[in-house]
C-alpha cells in the first residue's frame, strides 16, 4: 500500500470512528425524542427568578432554599452574581426572598450549582452547603442560616484536588459530605467536547471530612444529582448520560456499595427525597441534545419524574410533569411540600404547581 493509500485508509477509519462517537452521543442525549406536554394544575412562574434555579432543597418546615444565577460557559446567564433565595411554601403568596450574604464573601465570582442543608441535632443550627463554580474553579461554600435575619453567615470555603468538577452535594454532618464529580478533565475544552464524544464512565463520588477525603464510588458516565434516604443508610445518585438513578449503601467507613439501578428513560439531574414517603423526585432533561446545543428558537423541554418504592423489586417510575420548552426550559430539580411541586431550571425560570 502506497503512502497516499495509507493516508486515505487512515482518514476513512477516523471518519468512521468519529461518526460512531457522534451517533453514540446523540443516542445518550436522546436527540430524537419528541417533547410533549403533561402539565399540572395551577402552575405559576415565580417572580425574580429569571436566570436559573439550578437546585432546590426544602427544610422540614416548608422553607425552600433555591440556588439562582449559575453562570456557565455556553448558557444564557445574568451579569449579576449568583444568589440564594428562600421561599416559604406555607405562604400562599409564593414570593421568593433573597438571602442577605456576608460582606466578607466574594460575591462577584459566586456561581452556585448544587446545594444541601444539614440541621445539627445538637442545637438545631441549619447549615447550607453550596457548590460554587466560579469558572474555571470549583469549591464548596459552607454557610450558617440565620432565619430571623434572612441571612447567611459564611463559615468556610473548601477546596481539594479530589473536588475538581463538583456538580452536587449531600451534607451528612456539620463539616462532612458526599459530592459528585460530573467530569474527569478539568480543562474546559477537554471536558466539554473531547470527554462528551468519548463518553466513558469516568464520573465518581467523593466523601469529604476534615480528617479524610477519598473516592468512594466510580464508573458513572456523568455523575450528577445526589441525595440520601430518610434513614441515612442509602445514597441516591443520578447518572445523566445513562438515564438512571443508582441506589448505593453506606458503609461504616463511609464507602459506598451499589445495590441496584433504576432506569428512568430521561437525562436525570438533581434528586430530592420526600422525608415522609421516601419517594424520589428527579428533575430531568427529556432531550439533552436541545439542552447542550441551546437554540432559543427550539428550546429544551422539562420533565419531572417520581420514583416510588425504590428499594422494592418493582419501583414505580411516573412522569409527573412534562413541557416542550414553551413554559419551562431545562428542568434540573423538583421538590415537593404540602401538595405543591416546585421545579427549578439550569438557566431559565422556576415554576410552582399543585400536585392535585
Amino acid at each position: 500500500m502506497g503512502k497516499l493509500g495509507f493516508i486515505s485508509l487512515l482518514v476513512a477509519v477516523l471518519a468512521v470512528l468519529f461518526g460512531e462517537r457522534v451517533y453514540n452521543l446523540r443516542k445518550r442525549l436522546l436527540a430524537t425524542r419528541e417533547l410533549v406536554k403533561n402539565h399540572l394544575p395551577n402552575c405559576v412562574l415565580l417572580k425574580d427568578l429569571e436566570h436559573g434555579t439550578e437546585d432546590i432543597t426544602i427544610l422540614g418546615d416548608g422553607l425552600a432554599f433555591i440556588s439562582a444565577g449559575l453562570r456557565f460557559p455556553g448558557y444564557p446567564s445574568s451579569d449579576e452574581p449568583g444568589k440564594i433565595f428562600v421561599l416559604d411554601l406555607k405562604d400562599s403568596r409564593m414570593e421568593p426572598k433573597e438571602l442577605r450574604m456576608p460582606r466578607n464573601f466574594d460575591l462577584e465570582t459566586f456561581s452556585p450549582l448544587g446545594i444541601s442543608l444539614y440541621t445539627d441535632p445538637n442545637d438545631d443550627a441549619v447549615y447550607l452547603f453550596v457548590v460554587n463554580r466560579p469558572h474555571p474553579k470549583c469549591q464548596i461554600e459552607v454557610f450558617r442560616f440565620v432565619e430571623e435575619e434572612l441571612s447567611l453567615v459564611h463559615l468556610k470555603t473548601i477546596k481539594h484536588e479530589l473536588l475538581y468538577s463538583i456538580n452536587n452535594i449531600i451534607a451528612v454532618g456539620v463539616d462532612s459530605f458526599y459530592a459528585t464529580n460530573d467530569h474527569y478533565f478539568e480543562n474546559y475544552f477537554l471536558k466539554t467536547y473531547v470527554e462528551m464524544l468519548l463518553c466513558q464512565p469516568w464520573g465518581n463520588v467523593v466523601y469529604y471530612s476534615p480528617t479524610e477525603v477519598k473516592e468512594v464510588s466510580q464508573g458513572y458516565y456523568m455523575a450528577n444529582g445526589i441525595n440520601i434516604s430518610p434513614d441515612k443508610r442509602h445514597i441516591y445518585l443520578s447518572d445523566v448520560f445513562d438515564h438512571n438513578v443508582h441506589v448505593l449503601e453506606r458503609k461504616e467507613d463511609n464507602a459506598l456499595t451499589r445495590v441496584k439501578t433504576v432506569a428512568v428513560g430521561s437525562l436525570t439531574d438533581n434528586i430530592e427525597v420526600d422525608p415522609e414517603t421516601g419517594d424520589l423526585w428527579v428533575g430531568c432533561h427529556p432531550n439533552g441534545f436541545k439542552l447542550f446545543f441551546f437554540d432559543p428558537n427550539d428550546p429544551a423541554g422539562s420533565e419531572v419524574v417520581r420514583i416510588q418504592n425504590i428499594h422494592s423489586d418493582k419501583p414505580q417510575v411516573t412522569r409527573v410533569y412534562e413541557d416542550d420548552g414553551h413554559v419551562l426550559i431545562g428542568s434540573s430539580v423538583a421538590a415537593t411540600y404540602g401538595g405543591k411541586l416546585l421545579i427549578g431550571t439550569v438557566f431559565h425560570k422556576a415554576l410552582v404547581c399543585d400536585l392535585k
